[in-house]
């Protein structure tokens, strides 16, 4: 895949940064930064208006931990592609990461509007509702992720945790229990079923 991307470096603008983009990619993914990095800077260099260039070029900064300057690659790719998921979603990760959760909120109820079955957009909308201390949005929102992965032990321990919380503790024990039943190793299930069962 290297060899074949790297023949396409030496083509017209427009399919040198189409390869830079995938060469970038394929360097992001074996975590080799630095590479990534520089082949998403060709791949913008080469087309500005690329997307998934300017997208991979802030999957490389962010990696770096500069998230202001991710955020500003995202916000670019958005603007040449309003419907670009990846960089609306990996926005919606930056500003989680600095905290700013009324926004990080809007980009994945936007997200949600185009991918409505996105495992990850309802987990990441459910995950700030928690943050943001409203577990019956919270609820509501990993409810409709149930529905779309209904065997993600994570997931249903989570919603054990919010009923927990709320203190209805016979939907506590419901979803604690089918989260035991597809992943019985997880001791902090294990330690609340125990003690459920003590009461």
């Amino acid at each position: 895949a290297l060899e074949t991307l790297k023949m396409f470096e030496k083509k017209d603008s427009r399919m040198k940064s189409a390869a830079a983009t995938n060469l970038s990619f394929f360097f992001y993914l074996g975590n080799e930064l630095e590479q990534a990095s520089n082949y998403a800077d060709l791949a913008v260099n080469s087309d500005r208006y690329n997307p998934a260039a300017l997208t991979n070029k802030g999957n490389t900064v962010f990696a770096n931990g500069d998230y202001e300057k991710a955020a500003e690659f995202y916000k670019e790719a958005l603007r040449n592609d309003s419907l670009c998921t990846e960089a609306l979603y990996n926005l919606g990760l930056v500003y989680k990461k600095l905290n700013r959760i009324d926004e990080a909120l809007d980009c994945f109820l936007k997200l949600h509007a185009i991918l409505p079955n996105s495992a990850q957009v309802l987990y990441q909308i459910a995950s700030i509702y928690e943050v943001m201390e409203d577990p019956n949005q919270a609820t509501e929102w990993f409810l409709q992720l149930i529905s779309v992965v209904p065997t993600d032990p994570h997931v249903l321990s989570k919603l054990g945790n919010l009923y927990d919380s709320e203190g209805d503790k016979s939907q506590a024990f419901h979803y604690y229990c089918e989260s035991y039943r597809y992943f019985p190793s997880n001791i902090e299930v294990i330690e609340w079923l125990g003690a459920y069962y003590i009461d």
